[in-house]
């Protein structure tokens, strides 16, 4: 496995790939991984011939106030897992290699409408900062197969929103969230909670499930749903309901009757640490 640090580089090895008729699939992470990242992994190594893992703690996708600084960082582990689940390269740059003409860049991605409702109400910029990075990745990888985890469901569907709206050669697959016993979707944040707000944060899950159920029996009206949802993590100590919402799947939008793929979302605090999570509904 190689590590490549500068962005000359990943471009030069993707493309000397695709001219051996090699098909190259990109995972773009954060590091400190955990066993969601590490399927994406699996996933593109089962799907294409030569796989791409970045590895970038992105500035730009941090507001004022969050947790840049404090965010999980563990490299050698994160590099000695890319090698055991046969990735062929990874591309860890810095910040000024990211962002050659300066930081923070003069020149952005805007997400649109998408960007800017439930994640993107609660952290002004922040989808701005993720297709920004992402943009340039796609840019520097060239045509390929990028992984995502379906637990940042709107940040999937902006990233989509993008690769259509530019024109970016580039198939967008998502992965299945992965889940810990309780149904806990796994985060490097986690790593934030203390016991006591581990288990609190099991409510997650559980309230998703009620959305769930509610909708398998018939119930179309989103706000009964939204309601169950924020009776189960009101009634949990060391929670903190952040958001609650029901959205049609392609647009985010907050929708009043399901009348079609909608998706259930939940955001919560337990201490200073904020969890999110999501589920489709069924229909």
């Amino acid at each position: 496995m190689d590590l490549i640090r500068d962005a000359a580089g990943i471009r030069a090895a993707a493309d000397a790939a695709r001219a051996g008729g090699r098909a190259v699939g990109l995972v773009p992470t954060m590091g400190a991984f955990h066993d969601g990242h590490r399927s994406l992994i699996r996933r593109a190594r089962d799907d294409r011939d030569m796989v791409i893992v970045s590895i970038f703690v992105n500035p730009l996708q941090f507001g004022p106030g969050e947790d840049f600084e404090r965010y999980p960082r563990d490299e050698e582990r994160d590099l000695g897992d890319s090698e055991l689940l046969g990735a062929d390269l990874v591309f860890a740059p810095t910040v000024e290699e990211m962002y050659p003409e300066g930081y923070p860049p003069e020149v952005t991605v805007d997400p649109g409408p998408l960007g800017e409702r439930l994640e993107g109400a609660a952290r002004p910029g922040h989808f701005r900062g993720v297709v920004t990075a992402v943009a340039r990745l796609l840019n520097l990888a060239g045509p390929c197969a990028a992984y995502f985890g379906e637990k940042d469901a709107q940040q999937l569907a902006v990233i989509r929103r993008m690769v259509r709206t530019l024109g970016f050669p580039v198939e967008v697959v998502a992965c299945p969230i992965v889940r810990e016993s309780d149904g806990l979707a796994m985060s490097s944040r986690n790593a934030y909670l203390s016991p006591e707000e581990r288990e609190a944060a099991g409510c997650l899950f559980l309230a998703l499930c009620e959305a769930a159920e509610l909708a398998r029996k018939g119930e179309r009206d989103a706000a009964v749903l939204a309601a169950a949802m924020a009776r189960e993590v009101g009634a949990t100590p060391l929670a903190l309901l952040d958001d609650v919402a029901v959205v049609d799947e392609a647009t985010f939008e907050e929708i009043r009757d399901i009348t079609g793929p909608a998706r259930a979302v939940v955001a919560a605090r337990f201490g200073p640490t904020r969890l999110i999570d999501n589920l489709l509904l069924p229909m």
